[in-house]
C-alpha cells in the first residue's frame, strides 16, 4: 500500500503524492499494542506476562513475531532447552552437587 494523501484535521489542508510510511505503521494493530505493552514495561517479559496475561512462551513468540514482520532476522529460541537446562542445574545444586557459585556461572551462561 502506498499512503497518497495526507489531511490536517485542524484546517482540512490536503496533501496528495507519495508518502513512506514506518516500518510500525505497516503492524497489525495487535503487534503494535504488544509493542506499546512491551516498551511501557521497558523491555521486562515478567511485566509483559502480568500485563497481557499471557505466559513467557506467548510473549517471546509475539516479540519474534514483531522482529520478524519488522524485517529482522529472529533467532530461533528453544525456550524448553533452557528450562530443562536451569532445572538441571538447580537440582544439582539442591543435591549438593555444585556450589551456589558454580551454579550462579552455570545460569549465566545458560542465559547466554
Amino acid at each position: 500500500m502506498l499512503v497518497s494523501k495526507l489531511t490536517c484535521t485542524h484546517c482540512q489542508t490536503n496533501l496528495e503524492g507519495e508518502f513512506d510510511t514506518c516500518k510500525f505503521c505497516r503492524l497489525p494493530n495487535e503487534q503494535v499494542e504488544f509493542i506499546e505493552v512491551f516498551i511501557k514495561c521497558r523491555g521486562n517479559i515478567k511485566d509483559v506476562e502480568k500485563e497481557l496475561g499471557i505466559s513467557y512462551p506467548t510473549v517471546r513468540n509475539r516479540l519474534e513475531g514483531v522482529i520478524q514482520a519488522l524485517g529482522y532476522r529472529a533467532e530461533k529460541v528453544d525456550l524448553q532447552g533452557d528450562r530443562e537446562s536451569r532445572e538441571k542445574i538447580l537440582l544439582s545444586l539442591d543435591k549438593g552437587e555444585i556450589t551456589p557459585q558454580d551454579a550462579i556461572r552455570q545460569l549465566k551462561k545458560a542465559g547466554k
